[in-house]
């Protein structure tokens, strides 16, 4: 089954882990949209700045920290993601407890390493 996601905080900058999710993503055949504070594009992904209302989003996987993660909650919440990834230098305590109140999974992971262990 292919898990559409929602790449949330896609960098343009080529260096950046966040830019390289999409380009593994759809290489795997996962369907992608993402969120980014440039408009852009990458591996056939445009960037939206905008939230936009989703649908059928399994996962989120997240590149913004912990402080800028607030601003979201509301938002990430909306979408009902079946579950929601928190990349190393993303991890917030205070965000798993909201995603627990509203039974959405979230997990302590890299995307890029669950992709390449095929374990995403």
């Amino acid at each position: 089954m292919k898990k559409k996601t929602l790449v949330f905080g896609l960098s343009l900058k080529p260096n950046r882990y966040s830019n390289y999710a999409p380009q593994r993503l759809v290489a795997k055949g996962i369907d992608v949209v993402a969120f980014g504070l440039k408009k852009g594009e990458v591996s056939g992904v445009v960037i939206d700045t905008d939230l936009l209302p989703y649908k059928g989003i399994h996962t989120i996987t997240l590149y913004i920290n912990a402080n800028r993660q607030r601003d979201y909650y509301d938002y990430i919440v909306s979408l009902n993601p079946h579950r929601v990834i928190f990349n190393p230098g993303t991890e917030n305590p205070v965000f798993y407890q909201i995603l627990e109140k509203n039974n959405i999974f979230y997990e302590e992971a890299c995307t890029l390493v669950l992709l390449s262990t095929n374990q995403y």
